[in-house]
C-alpha cells in the first residue's frame, strides 16, 4: 500500500493557513465534554493481560491482517466545501473500522454518517470539534437505544447550523429528525421528502481517551483502529514517506490504524486522513513514532450493536419511507 520514499521536512516550512479544527480542553470543558466513560481498570492499556496484549508486534496493520482489510472507505472532509470536520471523520473512520472487525470483515462494509453528528452531535461544527466528543455523543444516544445514523439516510454534505460557504447557507441543518435520517419519494409536486425515524444506525457501549506510545498500541491490537489529534500544518503538502517531523500543535484529527517499522526511520504509525485518496498515500501518511503530535490526544469506542444483514434487525422501510415514521 505505501511507497518506500522518504519524506522530511522542517516543521516550520509550511504557514498555518488552516482554522483550528480541535478543541482546546477548555472549549471542551465549555461544551460539557467527559473524556471518559467507561469502568476505570478494565481497558486494554490499563489490563493488557486480560487482552492477551502484553506485548505489541513490531508491525501490525489493521488493513492488512493476514491478507484482510478491515479498514472502511478513505473519506473527503473538504467537498462539496470546505468544512472542518475532520474530528467527525477521525471518530467515524475509526468506528466504522471496529464494527467491520466485529463483522469479520463479512458483508459490504457499514458507511456511518458523519453529517448526522454535524447536525445533531452539539459537540462540534465545521469550524472545529472535539476529539472525544463525537464518541460521547454516540454513547448518549446509545444509551436511549439509538445510534449513530448510516450513510445511505444521511449522506455527507459538509456543512453545519453556522456554516455560510458553498451550499450551506441555503438549507437547514438542525437535528430535525429530517435532519437525522430521510428519503425522498419521486419529483414534486407529487413526491417529497419524509424522515425515517427506524433507520439503520451503529451503537457503542463505552469510550474512552488514551495518550502515549504503549497505550495507543495496546488498544488498537485489541480491539481495533483510534482517533488521534494531529499537528496537520506541516504535511498539507505531503506527498510519500515517513513524515518525522516534531509537530507544534494539535489542530486536526486522524484515525490511527496500525503501525509498522523501517530499517533506516524506525517504527511509524500507519494513519489514515480525512483528505481525500488523491493525498499522500492514497489517503493515507505514515508518521513516526513521537512526531507530529499524534501520541498526545486520542480517542476509542466499544462496538455495542449496528444494522446487518446476519443479525436480521432491519426495520424494512418503503422506498418513500412512509411506513417508518
Amino acid at each position: 500500500m505505501f511507497a518506500l520514499a522518504l519524506f522530511a521536512v522542517s516543521s516550520h516550512a509550511y504557514p498555518r493557513t488552516r482554522p483550528n479544527e480541535v478543541w482546546s480542553r477548555e472549549q471542551e470543558i465549555q461544551h460539557g465534554i467527559k473524556l471518559n466513560d467507561y469502568p476505570l481498570g478494565s481497558a486494554p492499556h490499563e489490563v493488557p493481560h486480560k487482552w492477551g496484549v502484553a506485548s505489541v508486534p513490531d508491525e501490525l496493520n489493521w488493513c492488512d491482517m493476514d491478507g484482510v482489510s478491515y479498514c472502511t472507505r478513505s473519506r473527503n472532509q473538504h467537498i462539496p466545501q470546505y468544512c472542518g470536520s475532520c474530528w467527525a471523520h477521525g471518530s467515524v473512520s475509526a468506528l466504522g473500522d471496529r464494527i467491520k472487525i466485529a463483522r469479520k470483515a463479512q458483508g459490504a462494509d457499514i458507511d456511518l454518517s458523519v453529517q448526522h453528528i454535524l447536525n445533531c452531535g452539539g459537540v462540534g461544527s465545521c469550524h472545529g470539534g472535539s476529539v472525544a466528543g463525537p464518541y460521547q455523543w454516540i454513547k448518549s444516544k446509545s444509551d436511549k437505544g439509538s445510534g449513530i445514523s448510516y450513510e445511505t439516510s444521511n449522506p455527507y454534505l459538509a456543512c453545519s447550523s453556522e456554516s455560510e460557504e458553498g451550499i450551506c447557507g441555503n438549507a437547514d441543518w438542525s437535528c430535525t429528525p429530517m435532519n437525522e435520517a430521510r428519503t425522498c419519494s419521486t419529483f414534486p409536486p407529487q413526491g417529497k421528502c419524509l424522515p425515517i425515524k427506524q433507520f439503520p444506525m451503529a451503537s457503542i457501549s463505552a469510550y474512552g481517551t488514551i495518550s502515549g506510545q504503549t497505550a495507543m498500541q495496546k488498544e488498537i491490537a485489541a480491539r481495533g483502529p483510534i482517533s488521534c489529534g494531529i499537528d496537520a500544518a506541516p504535511i498539507l503538502n505531503y506527498t510519500s514517506g515517513i513524515a518525522d517531523m516534531r509537530g507544534e500543535m494539535v489542530d486536526h484529527v486522524i484515525s490511527v490504524v496500525g503501525w509498522g517499522k523501517d530499517d533506516t526511520k524506525g517504527s511509524y504509525w500507519i494513519v489514515r486522513n480525512s483528505w481525500g485518496e488523491y493525498w499522500g498515500e492514497m489517503g493515507y501518511i505514515r508518521v513516526a513514532f513521537g512526531a507530529l503530535k499524534v501520541e498526545e490526544q486520542c480517542a476509542w469506542a466499544e462496538v455495542k450493536d449496528y444494522t446487518a444483514p446476519e443479525k436480521n434487525n432491519q426495520v424494512h422501510c418503503f422506498e418513500g419511507g412512509e411506513n417508518c415514521q
